[in-house]
């Protein structure tokens, strides 16, 4: 069963040059830990490989119930160079929180 994030989470996107910086924050300790498990960077570069042309890395941030997933080459070179309609790449949040996870086991 798919859950899309957003029903777990919140998130918040930032720039630098062409990688977008997105953080990912579970509602709860039972969100936290069903996006642990289910929103890898793998899962997260298949889910964007249209807009995202580089690596996806996550980094966790337990403390938080949350995650840094800095996606490079995402922003076509970036704000100054970029032709796109959203070029510090703020929308990606909303596109991330729009990926559906498993969530069909007990945490």
């Amino acid at each position: 069963m798919g859950i899309p994030v957003h029903e777990l989470a919140h998130a918040r996107a930032g720039d630098k040059g062409d990688t977008s910086n997105i953080g990912v924050f579970g509602y709860d300790d039972d969100s936290y830990q069903i996006l642990k498990k289910e929103l890898t960077a793998t899962h997260v570069e298949n889910e964007l490989e249209e807009i995202v042309e580089g690596s996806v890395t996550r980094y966790d941030l337990p403390q938080l119930n949350g995650f840094n997933f800095v996606l490079e080459g995402a922003l076509a070179g970036g704000v100054t160079t970029s032709a796109r309609i959203d070029t510090h790449g703020k929308s990606l949040s909303y596109a991330l929180l729009d990926i559906e996870v498993d969530h069909s086991y007990d945490c």
